[in-house]
């Protein structure tokens, strides 16, 4: 699991920072999470191809999180793109979108796809047979959606030298990956984890930004590998947080550690503050693994 900061500070983009969006790279899925203005030039940075994105996230319909998706839309029409692309954004995301592509007279030619999405209950948005993204509801001053993404468990390995010693034949190693345990020709039965290896624990990713201190969210992400969760303020703005629903850095550590959660990402940072590092101080306080998002930055675990 690969994950791709393109864009992680609030509000208007900066020479030298950039509104939210990132690339999650999960089961030979790349994932586009939100879309602020200039995504396109931190994909051209991170020698991110734009043929591999076919799904993209956003969380809610406020512009430094969504201001970069028609340029992108219109940018894949020019390289001649044919694959379909799924949205997946508030009721609005396609008024919004196409109102720019009817002005502009610039339809795609390949097929765009909108999923609206109005359920403030937690709801599955995509599944295949290897990842599964399920959105949770968040609380801002419009609607807003975080999106966990689950990887689904693998097949078993099969142990090469454990069948090679039972004379197990090769037409049988399907239905062993597939969990099953072997009858010999002498009639002893083999159990199925003697010839084969447990598969990696899956991984999970929760995406939480712009919303409010949101306790009744733990449930859902508890024992998540990574939490990335917005911290704009620090605790000497808490008072701001009422009216601008957002969360703190130690409010984010909060719900990191409730939720038991493997590594906390923060971001989403006001740039009032002269450094990243004062976010991470405040959050170590109550939870031990803290990282720092920043435009560039990438984690892979």
């Amino acid at each position: 699991m690969k994950l791709t900061i393109l864009g992680c500070y609030s509000a208007t983009p900066r020479t030298m920072t950039n509104p939210t969006s990132q690339i999650l790279e999960i089961k030979n899925h790349m994932f586009l999470i939100d879309c602020g203005e200039g995504t396109q030039v931190q994909l051209r940075k991170a020698k991110i191809k734009f043929s591999r994105i076919n799904h993209i996230f956003i969380s809610h319909l406020h512009g430094d999180h969504f201001f970069g998706l028609p340029g992108l839309i219109s940018t894949f029409r020019l390289l001649g793109r044919k694959r379909e692309l799924h949205v997946y954004g508030p009721k609005g995301i396609k008024e919004a979108v196409t109102l720019f592509l009817k002005l502009g007279d610039s339809w795609t030619n390949y097929p765009l796809i909108f999923h609206e999405l109005i359920s403030k209950e937690r709801e599955l948005v995509f599944e295949d047979e290897k990842v599964t993204v399920t959105t949770i509801p968040l609380e801002h001053r419009v609607y807003t959606n975080g999106f966990l993404f689950k990887e689904k468990e693998a097949s078993r390995t099969l142990n090469i030298e454990a069948v090679s010693q039972y004379g197990i034949d090769k037409s049988q190693f399907n239905n062993i990956k597939n969990g099953r345990d072997m009858v010999l020709e002498d009639g002893r039965l083999v159990e199925n984890k003697k010839l084969t290896f447990d598969p990696p624990p899956p991984k999970s990713y929760a995406f939480c930004t712009d919303t409010t201190y949101k306790e009744n969210i733990v449930p859902q992400i508890e024992n998540v590998d990574v939490l990335y969760h917005e911290s704009t303020f620090l605790e000497s703005e808490l008072h701001l947080c009422a009216k601008t629903k957002h969360s703190t850095a130690k409010q984010a550590a909060g719900i990191a550690k409730k939720a038991n959660a493997g590594a906390l990402i923060l971001g989403h940072y006001s740039t009032r503050y002269k450094s990243l590092e004062l976010f991470r101080q405040e959050a170590a306080q109550v939870f031990d693994k803290v990282l720092l998002a920043d435009d560039g930055k990438v984690f892979e675990f």
